[in-house]
């Protein structure tokens, strides 16, 4: 959250097993104009489906990306509030592989993903204080009874 240039997502787990980020797109995400550029759209498919691990393991695993396969169906306007599902399809003791959709505001997918990931601490994948980062479970108002996917 303290990241100028992040996303500033908000992740839910579902009762289906899913991990859901919702995000507002902005001017700073613009590629041609009105448009998502393709890196964002990737970007938040990756954190969504890397991060949908965690909901599989008592102890901190996180995926570090090996693999993605991006397929975009329809241009992603800019000034909208998003919503991005992720799932875990298969899973092995070091590697996990999991897909996920870019969703629009009328309920078209515009974007999926497939990627496949190595299982790791996240103490071996970086020198990072958590809290300083603000990398945590932060309540919020908006915290919806039922996200529907």
């Amino acid at each position: 959250m303290k990241n100028p240039f992040g996303l500033k997502a908000f992740f839910y787990e579902t009762e289906k097993n899913e991990l859901v980020a919702i995000f507002n797109t902005c001017e700073e995400h613009q590629s041609y104009p009105g448009v998502l550029h393709g890196g964002i759209a990737t970007a938040i498919l990756d954190e969504t489906i890397g991060r949908a691990i965690l909901m599989h393991h008592e102890e901190e695993i996180w995926g570090v990306t090996v693999e993605l396969k991006m397929r975009f169906k329809k241009p992603i306007p800019l000034g909208q509030e998003l919503k991005v599902v992720g799932r875990i399809t298969k899973e092995s003791n070091r590697l996990f592989e999991g897909t996920g959709e870019l969703i629009l505001q009328n309920g078209e997918i515009a974007a999926t993903c497939d990627g496949k990931y190595l299982k790791l601490p996240l103490d071996d994948i970086a020198d990072f204080d958590r809290e300083e980062n603000e990398w945590r479970v932060i309540p919020s108002d908006r915290d919806p009874d039922i996200i529907e996917t």
